[in-house]
């Protein structure tokens, strides 16, 4: 089993070779079309953030956003780009978050992190996200459902709507669901987006 060290030099070696297919040069087709209609204020939480494309189409709106990426590389590409509004971008491990971000976030965006991540990872993902929103804070997610359609090994891994239901049904509310009508290329009709509404601990 790979160590939390030698996932993240995993990935900072793909950013530096090159090998990021992931990366399509703007945010995610999805994300746009749901900013056209809704607007996400207060602060929000973008975990795997990479080139900060979501990021920063979600500070054009006038957010305050915070974009987490553990491979140096994507949090330097990230940084590159002229700022758009009040977006942030952090160095920083989504399984070792330091305390204050607890209780911190209005939203989460996720959008590659979740079908990155070891699927054994996913319950303390779940966990880690429903800690940092607070009460009633709310997760908008684009899962990417069937990636091994593509043939490729290794992750991105695929998810179904029995596991998102078995994983986040204890701690989130679902609030809406649907199939996007727009996607990278490729992409089209095998996302699913969400929004959820975290549950109280009280």
């Amino acid at each position: 089993m790979e160590s939390q060290l030698d996932e993240i030099k995993n990935w900072e070696s793909r950013y530096q070779s090159g090998d990021t297919p992931w990366e399509r040069g703007y945010a995610a087709p999805p994300l746009m079309d749901f900013l056209a209609c809704e607007i996400l204020s207060g602060k929000i939480f973008v975990p795997g953030c990479g080139a900060g494309h979501d990021v920063r189409a979600l500070a054009r709106k006038g957010a305050e956003v915070i974009g987490l990426d553990f491979a140096p590389s994507a949090i330097q590409r990230a940084q590159s780009f002229m700022a758009i509004g009040r977006e942030t971008y952090i160095e920083g491990d989504l399984f070792r978050l330091p305390d204050h971000y607890k209780n911190s976030f209005d939203w989460v965006f996720e959008h590659t992190c979740f079908c990155a991540i070891p699927v054994r990872q996913r319950p303390e993902y779940v966990r880690i996200i429903h800690g940092v929103l607070k009460d009633s804070g709310l997760l908008l997610a684009i899962f990417f459902m069937n990636p091994d359609l593509e043939g490729e090994g290794g992750a991105p891994f695929p998810a179904t709507k029995d596991e998102l239901n078995t994983l986040f049904t204890p701690c989130f509310e679902l609030q809406k669901e649907w199939v996007p009508t727009t996607g990278y290329p490729g992409r089209e009709g095998r996302e699913l987006m969400r929004i959820l509404r975290k549950k109280s601990t009280g």
